[in-house]
């Protein structure tokens, strides 16, 4: 039988969850479809896509009103006709620009936009949009499922979790590196993310300069894209220019992750957080925030969901934070940016004294690092693979 032609869409192939997700993605469904791989721009590509077809149609990103408008046109346009050549059967698209122009290019083949974040369902003129001209809405979230069936009357979804590679975080992760921000002998606590109030990093630093009281050696490290200029000046302004370190971009995060002591992520929005269950597959030890999708799903053991879901999850009837099967899960924080220094919030405090809980014993942390390896492991690529050619296979 002959294998149907799939359109993967993404804008780049730079850095950030979903782009990796895309990159892998292209790579899995060679074995089940005749797969293109399509970006918005080649600048600073990083993930590898070797041995993918892969199609620049070089219209990267515009910073005027107008320019984004004739951009998406352009791209739509470009598109339609690539998958009118290609005799493209099904596309699916990562991210809220491909899915624009994904959407706004449909011809004949079945179309599947990828709903990743919470954040995707805060436009709504796109999302019904996106309702107009899916076949199927993908998702890596029971919840924003559950939001399109109720606010959309949509109900051609799916979700499915995004893949963890273990293998290939174990190799990246034992990568010699010579520019680690700290000494040996200190403690560090890790997080991988990016400039954008979504990742709630003024928390982090926040939470961070009330532990440091008590751990004098405890060290903070922040790994990704952005200038961080008003959580650099959060960190000057509490005194902590000496304990904590915006990496920038790393080619390979995982070696500086490998070599911290805990992951935490204290996000207000994400969709599938790719970067938690990476740090839990370097079998770090994980405190995370109850943000709107994601980490609840990934801490917490389906007992303790089932548990946590009949109380009731409002921010006013949960406790400061849980002690949950796989990680600590503190309540959902504030997504208003607040960089002042003298500004400490019950928000801050609740996710210091989680992080204090979690390094309160060498036996406890040691319990949650087997914990965190042996989930991350559930997310495998071959089980993934399997499910979404399954999910594709329907639709063709």
């Amino acid at each position: 039988m002959d294998k149907k032609n799939l359109l993967i869409i993404v804008p780049t192939l730079h850095q950030g969850g979903y782009e990796r997700v895309a990159a892998i993605t292209a790579k899995l469904m060679q074995d089940y479809f005749n797969v293109t791989l399509l970006i918005f721009d080649d600048k600073n590509a990083n993930y590898d896509v070797t041995g993918v077809d892969v199609v620049n149609i070089n219209l990267p990103s515009q910073k005027s009103k107008i320019g984004k408008v004739v951009n998406l046109i352009r791209r739509a346009i470009a598109i339609r006709n690539i998958k009118n050549k290609r005799k493209i059967d099904i596309a699916y698209s990562f991210g809220d620009t491909a899915n624009l122009a994904n959407s706004l290019s449909k011809a004949h083949e079945k179309t599947v936009t990828g709903l990743r974040c919470y954040t995707d369902m805060e436009a709504p003129r796109h999302i019904r949009l996106y309702t107009r001209k899916s076949d199927l809405i993908l998702s890596c979230s029971r919840e924003i499922m559950a939001v399109l069936e109720k606010d959309y009357k949509f109900s051609k979804t799916e979700f499915i979790y995004n893949p963890t590679d273990i293998e290939t975080i174990d190799k990246l992760g034992t990568e010699e590196i010579s520019d680690y921000p700290f000494e040996p002998g200190t403690k560090v606590i890790s997080c991988m993310a990016r400039d954008n109030y979504i990742k709630g990093i003024w928390h982090l630093i926040k939470a961070f300069s009330i532990v440091s009281k008590k751990y004098s050696d405890l060290r903070l490290m922040i790994l990704g894209r952005g200038e961080y200029a008003a959580n650099k000046e959060l960190v000057k302004k509490l005194g902590l220019s000496d304990k904590v370190s915006f990496t920038g971009v790393k080619k390979n995060p995982f070696a500086y992750v490998a070599k911290s002591d805990m992951y935490v992520l204290a996000s207000n929005h994400e969709g599938f957080p790719n970067a938690l269950l990476e740090g839990m597959a370097l079998g770090k030890p994980v405190v995370a925030a109850d943000c709107k999708t994601g980490p609840r799903e990934i801490v917490l053991s389906e007992d303790e969901l089932d548990e946590l879901l009949k109380k009731g999850t409002a921010r006013e009837l949960m406790p400061e934070y849980i002690e949950g099967a796989y990680g600590i899960l503190v309540r959902d924080m504030s997504p208003v940016e607040d960089t002042d220094a003298s500004h400490i919030t019950s928000d801050d405090i609740a996710l210091a004294h989680a992080i204090e809980n979690m390094l309160s014993s060498e036996e406890k942390m040691q319990h949650y690092s087997d914990v965190a390896r042996a989930r991350a492991c559930v997310y495998t690529p071959d089980k993934y693979a399997e499910d979404l050619q399954k999910i594709l296979n329907k639709l063709a």
